[in-house]
Order: structure tokens, then sequence, then C-alpha cells
């Protein structure tokens, strides 16, 4: 008979191993090392089919039964992108839209796609989590205690009311830097993109809830009770990291960075049981990084 410790230890393993080979990574080790180019569709096809295994798999070894909800909710993920990001985007009305040389279409259009798969996730979570407080979709609580991190500087007795606001202007202004630095956009085409602020904020507003919900509330709400709260926010935030790599930077360091974000603000909604301050630091980052997308996208001279 195995031990509770024993079935743990199986279920972290299998959840790794399964996690990081549906991951973006197998891609990218084929791409970039063996220099071969791995189409979207084949790259689903691949992550549905290893999800899939691991759904079989709980079913005929009881060590890993309780990642059937990981899983069967990760499937979910998996299908529904392929359906969003390589059929529905490729209808000629998507493809007009993606490709308009207005920031306020085609970015718009974008977060319609991506809020068509969070909609679906959150129909998943609701089923199978019942209430929106067990997948962190409520405020929570803001001014928890925050778990002390030594090397974060985070001392005991701290509260994400505070943590969450300083984090957030100390990454915002790394991230402004950044941004500066990489565009040095003119300033008469920073004063043209004004008229897009609305479509900014209502861009970063969506973009910052979809990614919350879809890629770290869903994940941490089916692995917590599972394999440990530790061992959740690292496998969220490797996802979460692994498929930043062809992102902004771009490459390893683009995946330490959204690693490491993407397990803070998983560390936020762990401790405060909501998604406020996940959303509201991941808000203010694409408020910054969608001016830039705005100025970029204005013609100079026309």
């Amino acid at each position: 008979m195995k031990t509770e410790h024993a079935n743990s230890r199986a279920e972290v393993v299998t959840a790794w191993v399964f996690l990081l080979l549906a991951s973006g990574l197998p891609r990218i080790i084929l791409q970039e090392v063996f220099n071969y180019q791995v189409s979207s569709d084949l790259g689903s096809i691949l992550a549905g089919s290893v999800v899939l295994i691991g759904l079989l798999l709980t079913y005929v070894w009881d060590a890993v039964r309780g990642l059937r909800l990981f899983f069967g909710l990760f499937l979910v993920l998996v299908c529904v992108e392929w359906i969003v990001f390589t059929k529905i985007d490729q209808l000629p009305v998507y493809q007009a839209w993606l490709n308009h040389p207005s920031f306020n279409v085609f970015m718009l259009a974008e977060q319609s796609l991506r809020l068509m798969v969070t909609l679906t996730i959150i129909a998943a979570l609701f089923l199978i989590r019942k209430r929106a407080s067990a997948f962190f979709m409520v405020k929570g609580d803001t001014s928890a205690l925050v778990e002390p991190v030594g090397w974060m500087g985070i001392k005991p007795g701290e509260r994400w009311n505070t943590v969450g606001r300083n984090f957030a202007f100390i990454l915002s202004l790394g991230t402004l830097t950044f941004l500066i630095l990489a565009g040095r956009p003119p300033l008469d085409l920073a004063l043209r993109a004004v008229p897009y602020l609305p479509a900014i904020l209502i861009a970063a507003m969506l973009n910052a809830f979809n990614e919350e919900i879809t890629y770290k509330a869903s994940f941490l709400s089916v692995l917590e009770d599972v394999v440990g709260r530790r061992q959740a926010l690292w496998l969220m935030a490797a996802y979460f990291g692994i498929g930043h790599y062809y992102g902004v930077p771009y490459g390893v360091v683009g995946v330490l960075m959204a690693g490491f974000l993407g397990w803070f603000l998983g560390k936020s909604m762990l401790e405060t049981r909501g998604l406020w301050w996940a959303w509201f630091i991941h808000f203010i980052q694409d408020v910054l990084i969608f001016c830039f997308l705005a100025i970029g996208s204005i013609t100079p001279g026309g």
C-alpha cells in the first residue's frame, strides 16, 4: 500500500514531467537546437497528446489520481487555444481586423480572441470548483500578510497593501526604463498616440485579466491541494515563463523575467486568496507596453 508521501512525490514528478513536455519547451528545443520549424497546428497536437496521456494515466495509476482535474483543465486549455489561435483567428473577418493598421482595431481584436479562451477556462473552473473564490476570481484580502522572502527584502510582518504597491512602482519603473531605452519614440509620435488611450486601457485591463485567470489562477486552483502550494507556484511559473521564450525580451532572459513575474503574482493570489494585486500589477505593466505598441503603430509623417 502506497503512503500519502509516496503519492505526493509521484504526483509532483508526474506534474513536472508532463507540464514541461506540454509546454513550449519541446518546440523551442526543436527550433533552436535542431533548426526544425514546428507549426502552430503541430505544436498544439503534440501538447494535446501529452496532456491526454497524462489524463489517461490518472485512471490507471492511483498514485497520480489527484492530478485528474489538472490534466482535464490543461486539456481544455490546449484545445480551446488551438481552436481560437489556429482556426478562429484565420477567419477573413479576424484577419482583416488583426492586420488593420489602426492600433484600436488590431489590439482589441487580439484581446477578443484571448477573452474567448479565458471565458472557456472560467466556465470549466465553475464546473469543477463551483465558486469563483475557489479559483481566486475575487478581490481577496488585499492587506494579507506576505510570506517573507529574504532575497527580495520582504521581512516578516509585511502586508500585501504595502508590498504590492511598492512592487508595482518598482516593476513599472523598470518596464518603462526598458521600453524607453529600446524604443526612444519621438515626442511628436507619442503625442499622436494620445487618442489611443481608451483602447490602451481597455486592452491592458483585458490582457491582465485574461493572463492571470487563464495561466495562473487556473493552474494554482487545481494544483495547490495536490502537490502543495510551493510546487504549484513553481509549476505555474515555469509554464508561464516558457511561454514567453519568443516574447519581448526574447530567449532565456524573457523566460526568467516572465517566470519571476508569474511566480510573484501567483504568490499574491495564494496569500491574499484573490486576484486584485496580480491583476493590478500586471495591468500597469500592460498599460506601459501597449502605449509603446500604439506609438509604434503610427507611421511617421503619415
